[in-house]
């Protein structure tokens, strides 16, 4: 998702510092997660393990990817879909 707003909504071919920052907080902050693979999304998670400025900007990169992910890439987004509305 990350990629996708950088290249579209950003205008860059590839991931700019901003957008790299971004991504490896966001591994970084998956790899301690509590709940490990059987975590749901992240809008449905008891705990907000972001800090509150990056949490802002992966909720930016969202709403601009997370429709556009159909097109892209329609399984990942089916799969994100259906773990939103079924585990």
């Amino acid at each position: 998702m990350i990629r996708l707003y950088c290249r579209h909504k950003e205008g860059n071919g590839t991931l700019c510092g901003s957008c790299i920052e971004l991504l490896e907080y966001a591994q970084m902050r998956l790899s301690k997660c509590p709940f490990g693979e059987k975590k749901k999304t992240c809008k449905q998670c008891p705990v907000h393990c972001y800090k509150p400025e990056m949490r802002k900007r992966i909720a930016e990169v969202m709403r601009f990817s997370g429709p556009r992910m159909l097109w892209y890439h329609p399984k990942a987004a089916l799969r994100h879909l259906w773990k939103d509305m079924f585990l």
